[in-house]
Parts: structure tokens; sequence; C-alpha cells
């Protein structure tokens, strides 16, 4: 049997997520722009709601693609809000929208997201060496600058405990345990 880091669950859903995609750099702009909208809608929440009701939020937010949901009418607005598949929460709904927006908008600034994104670890992973789950800290002085930065340029529900959780799932950051099969991975 894997040793997996001790947050998984035995929801095979969540062991997928943490064996394939948890931790493992991402430079695809879709992709980066999924996790945030996924991490932005999960704050005071669990990642396994969020995980559960990933595929709804596909389709709801039409594959995730930025620059239809930049364009976001009023009336898209509202059938979200009645969307029951879906985190039904006005203001990350409306966040959504805005964050698509100033995501564009450092796409063009920057040639693409993930140059902008990455820049803040030089382009490469920050492999750390925790032992425990207790070890690993929910925020860090680098998920601060980011958070104030992208607060700055318009973001919204994108805290400094957001912004760790984004780093680690997109892997800027690596923070399997050592009892992780994926540890030095």
């Amino acid at each position: 049997m894997k040793e997996r880091c001790s947050w998984v669950t035995d929801s095979q859903l969540y062991k997928n997520y943490h064996d394939k995609e948890w931790g493992i750099p991402v430079f695809d702009d879709k992709t980066l722009f999924e996790f945030l909208i996924l991490e932005t809608f999960q704050a005071g929440l669990s990642w396994i709601t969020i995980l559960n009701k990933r595929e709804n939020f596909r389709k709801a937010l039409d594959n995730f693609d930025y620059n239809k949901i930049a364009t976001y009418k009023e009336s898209k607005y509202e059938s979200l809000l009645k969307d029951t598949g879906i985190i039904r929460n006005k203001l990350k709904i409306r966040s959504a929208i805005t964050n698509a927006q100033v995501f564009i908008e450092i796409q063009k600034e920057f040639g693409s997201f993930s140059k902008f994104i990455w820049s803040y670890v030089n382009n490469k992973p920050i492999i750390n060496k925790f032992l425990k789950k207790e070890d690993v800290p929910a925020t860090t002085t680098l998920s601060d600058t980011i958070s104030k930065d992208l607060r700055k340029r318009g973001f919204k529900f994108v805290g400094s405990t957001v912004m760790y959780a984004y780093m680690q799932a997109v892997g800027m950051v690596n923070d399997h345990t050592a009892d992780c099969f994926k540890y030095s991975s």
C-alpha cells in the first residue's frame, strides 16, 4: 500500500488528485487559471468539497475558459447563482469573472500568466523537506507577497492562505511530507 500525505482521505478522487496533480509543476495558463478559480472557491471550505464539484465547475464555467468567463454578462452570473452543482456564493462567482479579466491583463503584460506567477520562484519549484503535516505552513512570506501583489492588480479571494494552497496545487512548492511516496519525486 502506498503511503500518502496524511491529509489524503480514503476517497479515490482525493488519492488521484494527490498522486497525479498536487505538487506537480504546472506551466499551462489554462490549468493555472483552473486551479486559481478552484482555490478561490475553496476559501473557507474543504478541498474535497471542491474536488467533488470540480466537473460541475468545469461545465458551469465553460471548461475554465478565462476568455469566455471574462465576458460573462449579468444573465450568466444569475444562472450560476442558481446552479446547485457549484458553490453558489455571490462574491466568489463575481470574483471568478473579475479574476478572469485580470488574468488576461497579466497575460498581455507578461506574455503569459505562467511567466508572471512562476517568476516568484525563479521558474523553479521550492522543494520543502517537511516531516509531517503539522510542519507544513498555511502561509509563507512568499504567499503573503504574491497575495498582496495579486490584490493590487485587482484579483479577489487571493489571500495568503489561498495563495499558498495554490502554490502547492500547481507545484510552485512541493510539500509532500517525508512519509509520502511522492516525497522525493
